[in-house]
């Protein structure tokens, strides 16, 4: 009975809300960001708008780990991938100002899509080896101008709620501009909207925010690179749930 209530809920108050205030989230991001206000304007809306619809999907958040972030420091946060609501967990509560580093597909999204533009995001275009090597330099713009990147180095979603194997690309931006990689472990999202589901599903989501990992003096060869990868895949295996693991 609690679970027809609940999609009875998502359908005629979640899902409406949700729609309106995305399109007045992505207009302020827009406005604010062409009158100049790019450092507040990409961050303050995108961050109120991703509490507000953990709050409204009634999915209770639990941070852990925010001591080991120093404000005013850039970094590389690499997280799992889990489902459509990692996004809101990393954007409402991780309590920094970030950069998101995304899939192309997300900038053919009415108002979302301009609004990540206006933002400044990074839309990665892995149609061919030299667009992704565009999508890359233009991440690195945005790291030497002082800001902090959030990217998911599995570069999708997975299917079961375990991770498939990193990839190497947010590592060489660390290497590159000698910043320390942040790992997130994230719990709970594959639970309330998995990939390939509409339907939500009320349940907790946790984000453990671990100690930042220096690479200097480290071998960063490509071969390096991935055990890197490989590293801070093992720092956020640590803390997933049991049946994530």
């Amino acid at each position: 009975m609690m679970r027809l209530f609940y999609i009875l809920y998502t359908w005629l108050f979640f899902v409406p809300v949700f729609l309106v205030l995305t399109i007045l989230t992505a207009v302020t991001t827009i406005v604010g960001c062409l009158l100049g206000g790019e450092k507040i304007f990409s961050y303050y809306p995108g961050m109120i708008w991703s509490r507000l619809t953990c709050y409204l999907a009634l999915c209770p958040v639990k941070v852990r780990g925010r001591e080991h972030l120093q404000p005013g420091k850039s970094y590389i946060f690499a997280a799992n991938h889990q489902g459509a609501f990692d996004i809101f967990l990393i954007y409402g509560f991780l309590g920094v100002p970030i950069k998101w580093v995304m899939k192309a597909g997300i900038g053919k999204i009415p108002f979302v899509g301009t609004a990540c533009r206006a933002a400044g995001f990074i839309f990665v275009d892995n149609s061919t080896p030299k667009a992704a090597a565009r999508s890359v330099v233009e991440a690195e713009r945005c790291l030497r101008n002082g800001a902090s990147i959030a990217i998911f180095p599995e570069g999708s979603r997975t299917y079961t709620g375990k991770m498939i194997r990193f990839k190497k690309g947010a590592f060489q931006m660390a290497a590159d501009q000698h910043l320390e990689i942040v790992p997130i472990t994230l719990n709970g999202p594959f639970h309330v909207l998995p990939i390939g589901s509409l339907n939500l599903h009320r349940h907790a989501m946790e984000m453990v925010i671990h100690e930042p990992i220096s690479i200097e003096g480290m071998d960063t060869s490509h071969k390096g690179l991935q055990v890197i990868a490989d590293q801070t895949q093992q720092v956020i295996a640590q803390d997933l749930w049991p049946e994530f693991k």
